[in-house]
């Protein structure tokens, strides 16, 4: 199983990105998929995951109302659509999968920076 993240770059605070992520391979067995980011010198956290099965997602607090997660079956991919962009923002976005017996996969990593 690979997956292949696009849509990172650098953007002004209050501009928007849109990442995908790509699921390679045998994606009949996912139980969710989602970002997770990191900061240089912090740990990885977070940012919003949703179940393959029913769409319902999760959101981290600080990008609730701004970001939103959605996957799309046919294409085995999901999206992160960031809205209102903040500084504190900038990371590298890592996508992840689940499977139903708990496994997780990531990819490799895309870069998001917000300039002030």
């Amino acid at each position: 199983v690979q997956l292949v993240e696009s849509g990172g770059g650098v953007v002004q605070a209050g501009g928007s990105l849109r990442l995908s992520c790509v699921v390679f391979g045998r994606a009949f067995s996912t139980r969710s998929l989602g970002w997770f980011r990191q900061i240089p010198g912090k740990e990885r956290e977070l940012v919003a995951s949703i179940r393959w099965s029913d769409r319902s997602t999760v959101y981290a607090d600080f990008v609730k109302g701004r970001f939103t997660i959605s996957r799309d079956k046919s294409e085995n991919t999901v999206h992160l659509q960031m809205d209102n962009l903040k500084p504190e923002d900038t990371a590298v976005y890592f996508c992840y999968r689940r499977t139903i017996d708990g496994t997780d996969y990531w990819g490799q990593g895309t870069q998001v920076t917000c300039s002030s």
